[in-house]
Protein backbone atom coordinates (compact mmCIF):
# COMPACT_ATOMS: atom_id res chain seq x y z
CA UNK A 1 0.00 0.00 0.00
CA UNK A 2 2.02 2.94 -1.30
CA UNK A 3 -0.58 5.68 -1.62
CA UNK A 4 -3.80 6.47 0.14
CA UNK A 5 -6.89 7.34 -1.86
CA UNK A 6 -9.96 9.28 -0.75
CA UNK A 7 -11.59 6.16 0.70
CA UNK A 8 -8.51 5.25 2.75
CA UNK A 9 -8.28 8.82 4.08
CA UNK A 10 -11.97 8.83 4.96
CA UNK A 11 -11.60 5.50 6.76
CA UNK A 12 -8.66 6.84 8.78
CA UNK A 13 -10.50 10.05 9.66
CA UNK A 14 -13.65 8.24 10.78
CA UNK A 15 -11.78 5.62 12.80
CA UNK A 16 -9.74 8.33 14.56
CA UNK A 17 -12.99 10.03 15.54
CA UNK A 18 -14.68 6.79 16.64
CA UNK A 19 -12.71 3.54 16.72
CA UNK A 20 -15.84 1.67 17.79
CA UNK A 21 -17.68 2.08 14.49
CA UNK A 22 -18.94 -1.18 13.10
CA UNK A 23 -17.73 -2.08 9.64
CA UNK A 24 -21.25 -1.48 8.30
CA UNK A 25 -21.39 2.02 9.85
CA UNK A 26 -17.91 2.84 8.59
CA UNK A 27 -18.70 1.58 5.09
CA UNK A 28 -21.84 3.73 4.94
CA UNK A 29 -19.96 6.84 6.11
CA UNK A 30 -17.15 6.47 3.56
CA UNK A 31 -19.36 5.41 0.63
CA UNK A 32 -18.28 1.80 0.21
CA UNK A 33 -20.01 -1.52 0.61
CA UNK A 34 -19.02 -3.48 3.73
CA UNK A 35 -16.71 -6.08 2.11
CA UNK A 36 -14.39 -3.60 0.32
CA UNK A 37 -14.41 -1.37 3.42
CA UNK A 38 -13.36 -4.30 5.62
CA UNK A 39 -10.55 -5.21 3.15
CA UNK A 40 -9.30 -1.62 3.16
CA UNK A 41 -9.28 -1.44 6.97
CA UNK A 42 -7.31 -4.71 7.13
CA UNK A 43 -4.87 -3.40 4.48
CA UNK A 44 -4.40 -0.15 6.46
CA UNK A 45 -3.70 -2.20 9.60
CA UNK A 46 -1.24 -4.51 7.82
CA UNK A 47 0.57 -1.55 6.22
CA UNK A 48 0.99 0.04 9.66
CA UNK A 49 -1.23 3.09 9.15
CA UNK A 50 -3.51 1.83 11.92
CA UNK A 51 -1.40 0.66 14.84
CA UNK A 52 -4.13 -0.24 17.30
CA UNK A 53 -7.43 0.55 18.96
CA UNK A 54 -7.95 1.62 22.56
CA UNK A 55 -10.29 3.36 24.93
CA UNK A 56 -9.29 6.90 25.93
CA UNK A 57 -9.81 7.32 29.67
CA UNK A 58 -10.38 10.49 31.67
CA UNK A 59 -7.30 10.53 33.91
CA UNK A 60 -9.09 12.46 36.66
CA UNK A 61 -11.95 9.94 36.82
CA UNK A 62 -9.40 7.16 37.41
CA UNK A 63 -7.69 9.13 40.18
CA UNK A 64 -4.72 10.61 38.31
CA UNK A 65 -5.10 14.29 39.17
CA UNK A 66 -1.52 15.38 38.41
CA UNK A 67 -0.12 15.72 34.91
CA UNK A 68 3.52 16.75 34.70
CA UNK A 69 6.03 17.26 31.92
CA UNK A 70 9.51 16.22 32.98
CA UNK A 71 12.56 17.15 30.96
CA UNK A 72 15.21 14.60 31.72
CA UNK A 73 18.88 15.41 31.19
CA UNK A 74 21.13 12.42 30.56
CA UNK A 75 24.69 12.20 31.87
CA UNK A 76 25.96 10.77 28.56
CA UNK A 77 24.26 10.23 25.24
CA UNK A 78 26.09 7.09 24.17
CA UNK A 79 24.25 4.21 22.54
CA UNK A 80 24.34 1.74 25.43
CA UNK A 81 23.58 4.34 28.10
CA UNK A 82 20.68 5.75 26.09
CA UNK A 83 19.22 2.30 25.40
CA UNK A 84 19.38 1.43 29.12
CA UNK A 85 17.58 4.66 29.98
CA UNK A 86 14.96 4.12 27.28
CA UNK A 87 14.21 0.64 28.60
CA UNK A 88 13.95 1.90 32.19
CA UNK A 89 11.51 4.63 31.08
CA UNK A 90 9.37 2.07 29.22
CA UNK A 91 8.99 0.13 32.49
CA UNK A 92 7.35 3.06 34.34
CA UNK A 93 3.56 2.97 33.92
CA UNK A 94 3.29 6.55 35.21
CA UNK A 95 5.18 7.75 32.12
CA UNK A 96 2.46 7.87 29.47
CA UNK A 97 4.64 9.32 26.72
CA UNK A 98 8.31 9.95 26.14
CA UNK A 99 10.01 11.87 23.36
CA UNK A 100 13.57 12.63 22.37
CA UNK A 101 13.84 16.40 22.27
CA UNK A 102 16.11 18.97 20.72
CA UNK A 103 17.70 21.76 22.72
CA UNK A 104 18.34 21.38 26.44
CA UNK A 105 17.67 17.93 27.78
CA UNK A 106 17.46 14.51 26.23
CA UNK A 107 13.90 13.32 26.86
CA UNK A 108 10.54 14.95 27.58
CA UNK A 109 8.29 12.72 29.66
CA UNK A 110 4.56 13.08 30.19
CA UNK A 111 3.87 11.71 33.65
CA UNK A 112 0.65 11.14 35.60
CA UNK A 113 0.20 10.65 39.34
CA UNK A 114 -2.68 10.64 41.81
CA UNK A 115 -1.45 13.75 43.66
CA UNK A 116 1.61 15.93 44.27
CA UNK A 117 2.94 13.71 47.07
CA UNK A 118 2.81 10.67 44.77
CA UNK A 119 4.51 12.59 41.98
CA UNK A 120 7.20 13.80 44.39
CA UNK A 121 7.94 10.22 45.51
CA UNK A 122 8.10 9.09 41.88
CA UNK A 123 10.47 11.91 40.92
CA UNK A 124 12.76 11.64 43.95
CA UNK A 125 12.85 7.87 44.29
CA UNK A 126 12.52 6.58 40.75
CA UNK A 127 12.98 9.16 38.00
CA UNK A 128 16.16 10.76 39.35
CA UNK A 129 17.59 7.26 39.93
CA UNK A 130 17.03 5.99 36.40
CA UNK A 131 20.27 4.90 34.72
CA UNK A 132 22.34 7.76 33.31
CA UNK A 133 20.07 10.57 34.61
CA UNK A 134 21.83 13.81 35.48
CA UNK A 135 18.89 16.13 36.23
CA UNK A 136 15.12 16.60 36.06
CA UNK A 137 13.11 19.73 35.24
CA UNK A 138 9.38 19.55 35.87
CA UNK A 139 6.43 21.63 34.69
CA UNK A 140 2.91 20.89 35.88
CA UNK A 141 -0.16 21.11 33.70
CA UNK A 142 -2.58 23.72 35.00
CA UNK A 143 -5.30 22.64 32.60
CA UNK A 144 -5.74 20.74 29.38
CA UNK A 145 -6.82 22.60 26.27
CA UNK A 146 -6.55 19.72 23.81
CA UNK A 147 -5.49 16.12 24.36
CA UNK A 148 -5.33 12.95 22.29
CA UNK A 149 -6.24 14.83 19.14
CA UNK A 150 -6.74 13.09 15.84
CA UNK A 151 -3.85 13.40 13.41
CA UNK A 152 -4.48 15.93 10.63
CA UNK A 153 -4.66 14.21 7.24
CA UNK A 154 -5.43 17.13 4.92
CA UNK A 155 -1.87 17.20 3.54
CA UNK A 156 -2.38 13.69 2.13
CA UNK A 157 -5.37 14.55 -0.06
CA UNK A 158 -3.17 16.80 -2.22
Amino acid sequence: METLDKFDLAILQHLQADGRLTNAELAQRVGLSPAPCWRRVRALEQAGYITGYRAVLDRRKVGLGVLAFVRLDAERNTGDATRALEEAIRQLPEVISCHYISGAGTFELEVVAPDLDSFSRLALQRLINLPNVKDLHTSFSLGEVKTAGALPLGHLSG
